[in-house]
């Protein structure tokens, strides 16, 4: 069955997703930003509600077009960590292997947005990776290589396989990480081969699955989860905190027991990035701070994230949670999940 993805405006509006005039303001945009959205996706948009959570992630806004203060084409400072191409190395430990600028699905907030897509490179060449391979082979202390893009699971079967056994050849790498959004947005690619392909005997292996609502949990996504569980790989989420799409106490639960269901631990949610034209799905702080606490006093451990932000210019993420240990005065005091304060004890 052949899988039909929108990426023009045209078709965006062939399938119904934007009317006419929306169809000039999305040509506009995608002349700076890539569109691409799979027919599976576009699917879960409720066309009666024009502030739908799914449209909202994935629908070109004019609000693209404005630049905000403070916004960069770099906002978290990958440039200034790359040796080689391919390679971010912000931490003595671990690093990002950025394989691909290629994407199932066009986030409207990525990050990345400016270095993403077909038109700024395809995955590495071979030259390009085994410089990569050769840099991670000489850095000793790296323990976690995290393979990142655009997306690494659009890769083949063959590809991923490729890169995984070249890693598991480098000694002191102990842990290979995928970020993705393909188990979400395109299950079908998380073949039984894929999975194969990218587990390891030797080293411990963890996809971290990007979603930001719980309807992204279609049956066919929760399959592929599956297909990757049953491989032996590790699951763990990542989310962005995005005005209009999960910025609720019940829309954060909703999809943090989501990905619990399926056997993800929640791990990430990240405050946005400053990238340009994404201050419309800003949330304050404070706001997400807040929702953050009230998801650690009512549900499960397991269903509470880390809520971070990435220092600009690469410095290192910063942990935003509230702490449970409070300073009244000069006592440190515990809070409790009534709000009421309790001494430390011992």
């Amino acid at each position: 069955m052949r899988r039909v993805t929108y990426r023009s405006a045209e078709e965006l509006q062939g399938a119904g997703l934007v009317t006419a005039d929306e169809a000039v303001m999305v040509s506009a945009v995608a002349a700076s930003y890539v569109v691409a959205l799979p027919e599976r996706l576009a699917a879960l948009i409720d066309p009666a509600d024009p502030a739908d959570p799914i449209r909202a992630q994935y629908i070109p806004s004019a609000a693209e077009l404005i630049a905000a203060p403070g916004e960069e084409a770099d906002p978290i400072g990958d440039a200034a960590h790359s040796p080689v191409p391919g390679i971010v190395h912000r931490y003595p430990d671990r690093l990002l292997l950025k394989v691909t600028s290629t994407c199932p699905v066009y986030c409207r907030f990525c990050f990345r947005r400016e270095r993403v897509g077909p038109e700024k490179g395809e995955a590495l060449s071979k030259a390009e990776l085994q410089a990569a391979l050769d840099y991670i082979a000489a850095q000793p202390d790296v323990f976690e290589v995290i393979l990142t893009g655009g997306d690494p699971m659009v890769l083949s079967p063959a590809r991923a396989g490729e890169i995984t056994r070249k890693l598991e050849a480098i000694p002191h790498v102990k842990v290979i990480r995928w970020h993705s959004r393909v188990p979400v947005a395109a299950p079908e690619r998380v073949s039984p081969e894929f999975a194969e392909a990218i587990r390891s005997r030797t080293k411990a292996v963890f996809v971290a699955v990007h979603a930001n609502h719980a309807r992204e949990f279609t049956p066919e996504a929760r399959a592929a989860i599956r297909r990757l569980a049953e491989a032996g790989i590790s699951l763990v989420s990542q989310s962005v905190l995005l005005r209009g799409v999960n910025d609720s106490f019940e829309a954060l639960a909703d999809l943090m027991r989501a990905f619990l269901s399926v056997g993800i631990k929640p791990y990430y949610l990240h405050q946005l990035d400053a990238a340009p034209g994404t201050s419309h799905f800003r949330v304050p702080a404070e706001e997400g701070q807040a929702i953050v606490r009230r998801l650690r006093d009512e549900l499960s451990g397991l269903a509470t994230p880390f809520y971070v932000a990435d220092i600009p210019g690469g410095v290192s993420k910063a942990v935003m949670n509230l702490p449970d240990v409070e300073q009244r005065s000069d006592v440190f005091r515990l809070r409790g999940r009534d709000g009421a304060d309790y001494p430390l004890p011992g």
